[in-house]
Formats: structure tokens, C-alpha cells, sequence
């Protein structure tokens, strides 16, 4: 969205912050053992004491207030009673959210317990490659060029990209103009960011695939190629400086 007054800073502020808090708070919660529907209520609980409501729910009728995605899963995983956390598990959590009329959305991978599969590097991997490329973004700046900067970056590391996944404009509903925020180059892509928008910026970077494919239940995705996948995710306010990172209470980067 566009924003053309203080009110609506604040309350892109106040939805992002509460955001960030549930999925910060999601992440310290995630215990060996434990479900991923119990970690879904537990950030549902969250999000209802701020009075806010659950994106995917509100928009598509998802199957739990965030989406949680466990190991091969790339993205849009059901939280479920039968899945069980493990150690060394390759978790994550995506949280979105609507509160008095505006929404935002962030989302984190990280390693549960000791790294007993060496998942870290690719976490690692795409929170660097997210702040680098959140760095580069102001009004102005072709959206496929901060494309071309996640892909070669992860490329650097020896990984790839998901292609059909994207960052996109947030604001007044989850998703908006500009709806393709790739992390790859379409040349063909003049697209500018706009000063004084806001978008959800996210990386997908992953160990084998290049696309992501829809599992039979219906949300779920996967590797084209097996492996694993790991997204950092960040709704910011462009400027013509810096970007205003709005869900930086989510502490991904610490």
C-alpha cells in the first residue's frame, strides 16, 4: 500500500510489530516433542490477545493461524497434531496478520536444538541474502535487480532459488501491487519500488530445487527436487534512504 498519512504509518506499525512479537515468541516456544498445532495455538493465542487476526485464515480459509513447515516443506505447511518436533529440525514459521484494517507479514527458518543435520548454513544463507538485499531496496530501485542480487548471492554460497515464490506488496490486504517480488531476475521486468510503499520482502533459498510444488493436501509445498528450503521474511517501508523495517521485533537477524 501507499501510505499518504501518519495514521496509516501507524497502523502498519502497530500490525507489524504484533507480527514480529508472535513469531519471535513462536520461535522461542518450539520445543522438542511438541506439536506444530500446539505451536500454532500458542501463536494464535498471541496474535487474538492483540487483538488481531490470523492472514491466511481471514484470506483463504488456511487451516491454522500461521504456517508452519518442517523440514522438506518449503512453505505453507498445516500445522497438524501428528507432526512432532524434533532435534535438529529445519522449522518454519510464517506469521501474518489484520488489525484495524491493515496487515503485514514476516516469516523465519531456523535449526530446533543442536544442528545434527548442518541445516544452519542454509539458515544462514538466506537471512544474510535478505538483509543485504532489504539493504539495497529504496524508491526507484528495479525490483528485478534486487531479484538479481538474491539469486547471485546464493549462488555464491553453492544454493539456489525457488522461483515461483515471491515477496509482495502488503498493506491493505496480504497480498498487493507489486505482487512478483522474485529472488531472481525477469529482465523483461521494468518495475520500479515506490517510495513511501509497503511490500513483504522474502528470500527462498534452497539446496536442490528451483521450484516449489503443491503437495495433495491442498497447501503444502515441496521441492521440485527434494532438499530443503529456508525463508526470511521482513514487511518494510520504502524510502528514498533506508528502508523502515517494520517487523523488526521479530529479532530474525539476532
Amino acid at each position: 500500500m501507499s501510505i499518504t498519512k501518519e495514521s496509516e504509518l501507524i497502523g502498519m506499525k502497530r500490525v507489524s510489530e504484533v507480527v514480529g512479537t508472535t513469531l519471535k515468541l513462536m520461535r522461542e516456544y518450539a520445543k522438542v516433542g511438541m506439536s506444530t498445532k500446539e505451536l500454532d495455538d500458542y501463536g494464535g493465542e498471541i496474535l487474538k490477545s492483540y487483538g488481531a487476526k490470523s492472514a491466511p485464515y481471514e484470506t483463504y480459509g488456511f487451516p491454522g493461524y500461521s504456517c508452519i513447515s518442517i523440514n522438506e516443506e518449503a512453505a505453507h505447511g498445516i500445522p497438524s497434531e501428528k507432526k512432532i518436533l524434533k532435534e535438529g529440525d529445519l522449522i518454519n514459521i510464517d506469521v501474518s496478520a489484520e488489525l484495524n484494517g491493515f496487515w503485514s507479514d514476516n516469516g523465519g527458518s531456523f535449526v530446533l536444538g543442536k544442528d545434527i543435520h548442518n541445516h544452519q548454513p542454509l539458515v544462514n544463507a538466506s537471512k544474510n541474502i535478505l538483509r543485504k538485499a532489504i539493504g539495497n531496496i529504496k524508491g526507484g530501485v528495479k525490483i528485478s535487480e534486487i531479484g538479481y542480487l538474491i539469486e547471485t548471492e546464493a549462488k555464491k554460497l553453492g544454493f539456489k532459488v525457488i522461483k515461483n515464490l515471491a515477496g509482495h506488496g502488503v498493506g491493505r490486504s496480504l497480498h498487493e501491487e507489486p505482487e512478483n517480488i522474485l529472488n531472481y531476475r525477469v529482465k523483461s521486468n521494468s518495475e520500479r519500488f515506490k517510495k513511501n510503499t509497503t511490500v513483504a520482502i522474502e528470500t527462498f533459498i534452497s539446496t536442490k530445487s528451483t521450484v516449489a510444488v503443491e503437495l495433495n493436501d491442498g497447501w503444502t509445498l515441496v521441492g521440485n527436487k527434494g532438499g530443503f528450503v529456508t525463508q526470511h521474511e521482513q514487511t518494510i517501508l520504502i524510502t528514498d534512504k533506508d528502508p523502515m523495517i517494520l517487523t523488526e521485533s521479530n529479532g530474525i537477524w539476532n
